[in-house]
């Protein structure tokens, strides 16, 4: 099976080529976005996964997002539609549907992105799905939730090196519980999609199979580092004040970053499981310690 993947040099595409290229023939291809252009698909499968990742600074032209996430996407799919290709998987995410969860993030939820990202992301699983498939095509649109694995550089590695550096942990009061995608789950989701003819096309959540805490991802964090970790229980109130005064006077703690930290959202991956019939490799905390195990020489 010959299969392409753009976005091959980003952290999910470098672990995914490793990842198939035991038993099959992959091959990187380098995309932009250019207007009015076409591709031509010479493959057996194509991953999308190249785009414009979600700016955390906030500085990004909405514009480009919507070049690099819907044009492009747009131009491929067409060209993926127009050929011998068999299967075409894009990368989409949780952030098409939902920026915050209440419950448990399903596929059938009514979708309400907020984020420049997260529009357009979903305006491209709806170009997707607006069109009706010839017989023999697949199609997936995979939603996966934060992902995590050796070679990450993302917010999990700041809080390790906050932990790494022994202080102590002030949220401890907070409860919250949030799910996660160990990129070594992930990369065996798409190969049981390319595998298995039988699975039908659609979109599928991706997520480990259970959800962790703040306060257990700081556990871990001390575990994988071999230290006794502290974690203080200021009352909830307290700490939401000095949030408030951190947006004022500019202090590390503000409301945006103290409600990544302790928000809930939790994504249901029981379509994909039952969709592949099998278990995933990796349980949640199993996920993290390979995650923070390869982060021990950053500190």
């Amino acid at each position: 099976m010959k299969i392409t993947i753009t976005g091959a040099t980003g952290f999910v595409g470098t672990n995914l080529q490793n990842y198939l290229r035991t038993a099959h023939d992959v091959e990187p291809m380098s995309v932009r976005y250019v207007d009015n252009q076409q591709f031509d698909v010479k493959t057996d499968v194509l991953i999308h996964l190249a785009g414009k990742a979600h700016d955390l600074k906030k500085v990004s032209n909405p514009q480009d997002y919507y070049r690099a996430n819907f044009e492009l996407t747009k131009q491929l799919f067409d060209a993926f539609f127009d050929s011998d290709s068999a299967v075409f998987i894009f990368m989409s995410t949780v952030k098409a549907v939902a920026d915050d969860v209440k419950g448990i993030l399903c596929e059938d939820e009514i979708p309400n992105p907020k984020t420049h990202y997260g529009i357009v992301k979903h305006q491209a699983e709806e170009y997707i799905l607006s069109k009706k498939l010839p017989q023999g095509k697949r199609v997936y649109i995979l939603r996966p939730c934060m992902i995590h694995g050796p070679g990450n550089k993302g917010n999990l590695n700041l809080l390790y090196q906050f932990v790494a550096k022994g202080l102590p942990w002030p949220l401890g009061d907070f409860v919250n519980q949030r799910s996660f995608l160990s990129i070594q789950n992930l990369c065996f989701v798409i190969k049981e999609l390319l595998e298995q003819t039988a699975i039908p096309s659609g979109v599928y959540n991706v997520a480990d199979d259970n959800f962790i805490s703040t306060n257990e991802l700081i556990i871990i964090m001390g575990q994988s580092l071999g230290v006794k970790v502290r974690i203080l229980k200021i009352p909830v109130k307290l700490i939401k004040f000095i949030a408030m005064i951190g947006d004022s006077l500019k202090l590390p703690l503000n409301i945006e970053k103290l409600q990544k930290l302790t928000e809930n959202y939790i994504v249901s991956n029981e379509k994909i499981i039952n969709a592949i019939g099998k278990q995933l490799p990796l349980n949640s905390k199993e996920g993290m310690r390979i995650t923070f195990d390869s982060f021990k020489g950053n500190k």
